[in-house]
């Protein structure tokens, strides 16, 4: 074997050795939103602005098949009869549907800037096809709920933490 050849043989074993990594753990917006128990947001003050929306129910769908009648076998031992089976389908609701108050960027932050970032940021990873705009049009809505659905908003609202999550809005925030 050449030199070469022999090095890049020896790094692929190596690289095969490498511990396999955990992947990383995606931190939710669910801390983030807050029961809608009447009209008015949660808290008031200057640079608190509130949105709200509704959390769909999640339904879990389990199908399995059930074993009505089981196979039999003659005297020799061979089958002289197929079992059959019956396929019973049930949903549960894993979680109930929720209407929440979340924090949102303020209106005058919500700028051509702003929205341009965001576009960018979506862009980025994947979740944006469009133009940078700078307009909150279809697709950068469509955007946001792709983005914030597996977090556990499924709105089409960009939350203040999806916001700080993304790198474009400021302020303090822990993950």
């Amino acid at each position: 074997m050449q030199p070469t050849a022999t090095f890049a043989f020896l790094a692929l074993v190596l690289m095969g050795c490498q511990p396999v990594q955990a992947p990383v753990r995606a931190h939710d917006l669910t801390a983030e939103l807050f029961p809608k128990t009447n009209t008015t947001p949660p808290s008031k003050g200057a640079n608190i602005c509130w949105a709200d929306d509704v959390t769909p129910a999640i339904i879990e769908t389990v199908t399995e098949q059930i074993q009505v009648r089981p196979q039999t076998l003659d005297a020799e031992g061979n089958l002289a009869q197929t079992a059959v089976f019956e396929t019973k389908t049930a949903q549960h609701i894993v979680q109930d549907r929720r209407e929440v108050w979340f924090r949102i960027p303020c209106q005058e932050e919500m700028t051509v800037d702003f929205l341009s970032s965001l576009q960018r940021a979506f862009k980025a990873r994947g979740y944006y096809k469009g133009g940078l705009t700078g307009q909150l049009d279809a697709q950068t809505r469509r955007a946001i709920r792709l983005y914030q659905e597996p977090l556990g908003l499924g709105s089409d609202k960009l939350s203040l933490a999806a916001a700080r999550r993304l790198g474009i809005a400021a302020g303090e925030f822990e993950w």
